[in-house]
């Protein structure tokens, strides 16, 4: 039998029954007098969103040669025509005289986690301990860093924010430039984790088996390698207990094996263990390079090394084994036995030998207000040999490859996300200026703390 319904509930129906019909009366009072085609056809114009023509640039897809002059039409939010177009569109843009770029892509960098180095509550970079891959840097960043809008105003679309720590620090994901708060801000999460490889040199001053005099405190020799293996131990058993972990899990839920139970810091290790995304190795002496692949080799993960000093030594080596480099090193200084432009010519020596290699500025906090810089970045390692198309794919292609979103982002071809900004000359020319950003379609702003005060102390008033 079926049971009788409650009147209250009866009642309540019928007002929202009311409710809706009232809501499509208001919803339709505007079209008073239009058919109903009429009517859905305003309504499917109006899903579509407005198009966007931009015509007469000089249009670098980076997956192919310039066209100049050459037109990008934008639909929804994605690019769906390049070339020389002769096509209609609700709002045309001219670029005569402009290049057209697809948005650059900062990877290895503090922006976001840093605001002011001197203030220690605008530091969100690390964590305690020493193994924490369950933390995620994209939930710390701040949408209203005041460097945010200075490093958009230069091309910047997407930037990688990375934690630091002692071993392994956590994991990244890759932000856009454009959203109120992180979670609109979040583009691609996760993308890596961030492994610290650990220091392979040894300080020879100490004194052999014992500690030496006075207040320095020193190692020996011995008890410097000791420690040296007992930290990558510590990280390959990590390692190798979160594949347990995750073995045991899954034997858990097909058969009657006892369950674990959950663990934050080995359930975050899963697609990184399955090879499903990469680890990155912050390392940049010769030994901790060598190691790290090895290390990866024999625990079959995918990785990519970021900082890299000395990669262009072992460039053979990384080729061979797949590894692409996040080269941070531009600017760094050389030892007393390398030349003095070693690291300009570093991004082309590992190009030369087949790495893959994406472009970023140094690590450490003051790199947050410098990574409006990367264009210059790129420009020095041209200087030095590196082609310009392989320059500019060091800031678009090749990182949005490494992060896992070259569907969708680092070229100018139909089906991508228009994100694309224009300039007044060549990216890599400090003289160009950046005259638009379009993120997935929409202009945005390009006024930043420097522009506002540019402002204001030119329209300062004139001593009498």
């Amino acid at each position: 039998m079926k049971p009788s319904l409650n009147p209250r509930n009866e009642i309540a129906a019928k007002r929202r029954k009311r409710r809706i019909k009232k809501g499509i009366f208001a919803l339709l009072v505007p079209f008073r007098g239009y058919s109903l085609v009429m009517v859905f056809c305003w309504l499917a114009l109006a899903a579509r969103g407005e198009s966007l023509l931009l015509k007469n640039a000089t249009v670098h897809p980076v997956s192919g040669p310039a066209l100049s002059p050459g037109d990008v039409l934008i639909e929804n939010g994605k690019i769906t025509q390049v070339g020389h177009l002769d096509v209609q569109a609700d709002k045309v843009v001219d670029l005569t005289g402009q290049h057209l770029y697809p948005g650059l892509l900062a990877l290895n960098t503090p922006l976001g986690l840093v605001e002011i180095n001197a203030v220690r509550a605008t530091l969100d970079l690390e964590e305690v301990g020493q193994f924490d891959p369950e933390v995620q840097s994209w939930v710390a960043v701040n949408p209203d860093s005041e460097l945010l809008p200075v490093a958009r105003a230069n091309g910047i679309a997407y930037f990688e924010p990375t934690p630091v720590g002692s071993m392994i620090a956590g994991q990244s994901g890759l932000m856009s430039m454009d959203g109120w708060t992180t979670e609109e801000m979040a583009f691609q999460k996760p993308t890596a984790l961030h492994v610290y490889w650990p220091s392979m040199e040894i300080n020879a001053g100490g004194r052999r088996g014992r500690r030496r005099r006075g207040g320095g405190g020193g190692a020996s020799m011995e008890e410097q390698v000791k420690e040296r293996a007992r930290k990558i131990k510590d990280l390959t058993d990590f390692f190798s207990d979160a594949r347990a972990y995750a073995q045991a899990r899954d034997a858990a839920k097909t058969n009657s094996a006892p369950d674990p139970g959950l663990n934050p810091p080995w359930e975050a290790m899963r697609p990184y263990l399955l090879g499903q995304l990469p680890v990155m190795v912050h390392a940049d002496e010769l030994r901790q390079i060598r190691a790290a692949v090895q290390w990866a080799e024999t625990n079959h993960l995918k990785i990519v090394l970021a900082g890299g000093r000395d990669a262009w030594k072992v460039g053979g080596l990384l080729a061979s084994n797949n590894v692409p480099v996040i080269y941070s090193q531009i600017y760094g200084l050389p030892s007393e036995t390398e030349s003095y432009d070693i690291h300009y010519k570093a991004p082309e020596l590992l190009r030369q030998a087949g790495v893959k290699v994406a472009l970023s500025l140094e690590d450490g906090v003051d790199a947050a207000s410098q990574t409006r810089n990367l264009p210059y970045v790129a420009s020095q390692a041209v200087a030095y040999g590196l082609p310009s198309d392989e320059a500019l794919k060091a800031m678009t292609l090749y990182p949005a490859q490494i992060m896992g979103v070259d569907d969708r982002v680092g070229v100018i071809e139909p089906g991508k996300t228009a994100t694309l900004f224009a300039c007044t000359g060549d990216i890599l020319d400090i003289r160009a200026n950046v005259t638009h950003l379009w993120m997935a379609g929409r202009e945005v702003s390009l006024e930043s703390r420097h522009t506002r005060l540019y402002d204001k102390y030119k329209n300062r008033p004139k001593p009498k």
